[in-house]
C-alpha cells in the first residue's frame, strides 16, 4: 500500500534529516508491515492506522531487537540508514503464508498487523514481495472518538490525502520519533501499559501550532503520493509536551 521514507527537521546525522547525508551511502532497510484485509470484513481506517503504529513500537521494543537479541543486528542496520516502512495487504492464504514468517501480529479492534524484522532493499521474503502495495483503500464508519488527554496522539496533517497505507507508514514513523525522544523509563511504561496511542487528524486551526509546538513533527521524503518536504504527522506523547 506504500512504500514511504521520512524526514523530520532533527539536526545532525539523523535517519529522518530530509538533506543527503552519510546513511544515504550505508546499505538501505526496509521495514515491511503487512495489514489483513479480507474482502468481507476490512478494519476500519483509524483501527488500520493505530495498529500499524502500535506494531511499530512493539517491534522496537521487543526483545529481539534489543542488545545481542536475534533481531537486533537488522533493527541496527536498518536504523543508521534512511528509515523507510512499507505497507503491504494480504487475505485468505496470502496472510496465513506472512503469518508463518518470523514477526510479530499486533492486533486493534478489529484490524491485524504483522511487523517483521527489517530486511535488505533487494531481499523481500518471496513470500511478502508478491503482496500487492496498492490498490485498497479503507474507510472509518464514523468520526472517530475524541482521545483522552493523557493518550499519546499522533496528528495527521489535514491539509494532505494520503492512501490508507501511506498513513500507516507515515503514523508508523510518527510512533517511532516518539519512541526515540522518550527515556529509557518512559519507554517501559508505555509498553508495560500495552503503547496505547491514539491517530487522530489534526483541527486545521491547530495544525501549525502542532507542527511549531517542539514535538516530533515528521517530514515526507516525497517518494510516493505528496511532495518532498511535508509535514505529515506531529507526535503528542504527554512525556514530551
Amino acid at each position: 500500500m506504500s512504500t514511504d521514507e521520512t524526514t523530520t527537521t532533527v539536526t545532525g546525522d539523523s535517519p529522518f534529516r530530509f538533506e543527503p547525508s552519510t546513511r544515504d551511502q550505508a546499505p538501505q532497510f526496509v521495514l515491511p508491515l503487512v495489514v489483513r484485509i479480507e474482502r468481507a470484513a476490512p478494519p476500519a481506517r483509524t483501527d488500520a492506522l493505530e495498529t500499524a503504529a502500535r506494531a511499530v513500537l512493539v517491534l522496537l521494543g521487543d526483545e529481539r531487537s534489543l542488545g545481542e537479541g536475534e533481531w537486533a543486528r537488522a533493527v541496527r542496520d536498518w536504523q543508521d540508514a534512511r528509515i523507510r516502512k512499507v505497507v503491504r495487504r494480504a487475505r485468505g492464504a496470502e496472510w496465513r503464508r506472512a503469518e508463518a514468517l518470523p514477526g510479530i501480529t499486533v492486533t486493534g479492534q478489529a484490524a491485524e498487523v504483522r511487523v517483521f524484522p527489517p530486511v535488505p532493499l533487494d531481499g523481500w521474503p518471496k513470500d511478502l514481495a508478491r503482496l500487492q502495495v496498492s490498490g485498497t483503500d479503507l474507510d472509518d464508519p464514523g468520526p472517530p472518538a475524541e482521545p483522552g488527554p493523557d493518550v499519546p496522539v499522533l496528528w495527521l496533517n489535514p491539509g494532505l490525502e494520503m492512501s490508507a497505507g501511506k498513513a500507516m507508514a507515515q503514523a508508523g514513523h510518527g510512533a517511532q520519533l516518539a519512541w526515540w525522544e522518550l527515556t529509557p523509563r518512559q519507554r517501559t511504561a508505555w509498553r508495560e501499559a500495552g503503547y496505547p496511542l491514539a491517530v487522530r487528524t489534526a483541527a486545521p486551526g491547530r495544525w501549525a501550532e502542532l507542527t511549531t509546538s517542539g514535538l516530533p513533527v515528521v517530514r515526507d521524503a516525497g517518494f510516493t503520493e505528496i511532495a518532498p518536504g511535508s509535514c505529515t504527522v506531529v507526535a503528542d506523547h504527554p512525556a514530551l509536551r
